[in-house]
């Protein structure tokens, strides 16, 4: 059994394409390479160096490899930015998005796991997001992974593609010493380059109706959350019946203060963050339950908040030196 994963040269994709490793199950990966790194994938793993909007490409390796099923996590992933270039966004995640399904299509591939996101939701005032949660994205981006599970679920009334989608908060960590987070925008690297660079991290905003007055929000761990592909993949190709789209939180959350408290615990690098103005439409609180990914996927935090931090820490710190 061998599935394509797009985008498994990125963060989260070579953390999936590792875990569909360790599970028995074949890997080949596509990836343009525009924010993966190459040396994430071993060489034991087949890697088409080309784009998700290459619909020849994409039926040819599908073909070349008996490729069962596809986990599309390929994609332009940056919400603040996608403000900024809307249409570049939708090329790619929806434009994207539709190539992909139309290649699989042609191919005769009919399953799917989609990397969706919390950005479906916007900024939501409930306390606890269920799936249920009205959809209320506020960029782009957020818009863009809705129009893709749309895709899919109006595919699988079409030709009776089987999918599922996974939603997302914040991926952090790392389950490997030579994978980490590149991201320019993501809180982690952030904090790390600045206390690398000796500057001081900064808190946008402390005085939020929360109980230390910074937001809370909902941190995985990147191996957890690839494990949970590996299961949606597993049940999909077992013909189990799935929800077609599940939440992936801890149902608790964590303040930025708690995080920066961590990081300095975790780094030795003692420190008090600055405290800036708060960010235009930041929500105080967006936290998720994942229950029905527990029902179904077996859907747990495997990690505590510390643990999230120092696999990252450590991540970064070896990829820096190599």
């Amino acid at each position: 059994m061998t599935w394509l994963v797009t985008g498994g040269a990125g963060y989260i994709g070579a953390h999936v394409v590792r875990a569909l490793q360790e599970a028995g199950l074949g890997a080949v990966v596509i990836d343009n390479l525009a924010s993966g790194h190459r040396g994430f994938i071993g060489d034991d793993v087949p890697f088409v160096h080309g784009s998700i909007l290459d619909h020849d490409l994409l039926v040819q390796t599908m073909r070349d490899h008996a490729v069962e099923g596809v986990i599309h996590v390929a994609g332009f992933k940056y919400a603040g930015v996608s403000v900024e270039k809307p249409l570049h966004t939708y090329e790619q995640n929806v434009e994207g998005t539709r190539v992909l399904l139309a290649a699989m299509a042609e191919a005769g591939v009919d399953k799917v796991v989609f990397s969706s996101s919390a950005a479906v939701y916007g900024n939501t005032d409930q306390d606890l997001v269920t799936e249920d949660t009205p959809k209320n994205p506020t960029s782009p981006y957020g818009e863009s992974k809705l129009i893709g599970e749309w895709l899919l679920r109006d595919q699988g009334v079409a030709v009776g593609l089987k999918h599922t989608s996974l939603r997302y908060f914040n991926v952090v960590g790392s389950g490997y010493p030579d994978v980490y987070d590149t991201s320019p925008h993501n809180l982690f690297p952030l904090v790390f380059d600045a206390l690398v660079e000796g500057r001081t991290p900064r808190i946008n905003g402390d005085d939020y109706p929360t109980p230390d007055g910074t937001n809370v929000r909902d941190y995985i761990h990147v191996a957890d959350l690839a494990l949970a592909h590996v299961a949606a993949a597993t049940a999909l190709a077992e013909g189990r019946s799935l929800e077609a789209a599940y939440n992936l939180g801890s149902g608790e959350g964590a303040s930025v203060r708690e995080i920066m408290q961590a990081m300095a615990r975790v780094t030795g690098i003692d420190f008090t963050p600055e405290i800036a103005q708060r960010r235009p439409g930041d929500p105080a609180r967006i936290v998720a339950s994942g229950e029905l990914a527990a029902r179904d996927l077996g859907w747990r935090m495997r990690h505590t908040l510390d643990e999230m931090v120092a696999s990252a820490w450590a991540a970064r710190t070896a990829g820096s030196e190599s």
